[in-house]
């Protein structure tokens, strides 16, 4: 399946503007969400293709989030990708055992992040 819907899930104004024009400039179509609860709604509401999730998150944190999506019947199959500044390797573990894909570090690496949907397409 080719991505071409993704949610960037951020509570950063900044990365969320970020992320939006990298991904834009790159031709997908980009939706976004400032918590793990809207994150939730508009997957339901918009199904994306993929999903990318920071982990800092107010409320219920992008851990939680990616474990609820993963396991749903209905949003299981929508790959997600952390997108965090938590480097230590132990939430890296942690995040793919919630059900990631995958795990990047901030700052983003553009060339990587593009690298990385381009594989789950």
């Amino acid at each position: 399946m080719a991505i071409k819907k993704i949610l960037v899930v951020d509570d950063s104004p900044t990365d969320r503007q970020f992320l939006s024009e990298l991904l834009a400039k790159n031709g997908f179509l980009v939706s976004t969400a400032e918590s793990a609860e809207d994150a939730m709604v508009k997957v339901k509401q918009a199904r994306p293709d993929l999903v990318l999730m920071d982990v800092v998150l107010p409320g219920q944190n992008g851990f939680q989030a990616t474990r609820t999506l993963t396991r749903d019947e209905d949003t299981k199959t929508i790959p997600v990708i952390l997108c965090t500044s938590k480097g230590q390797e132990t939430d890296r573990v942690w995040g793919l055992r919630q059900g990631a894909r995958d795990y990047i570090v901030k700052p983003i690496n553009q060339t990587e992040l593009l690298k990385k949907i381009s594989a789950l397409g």
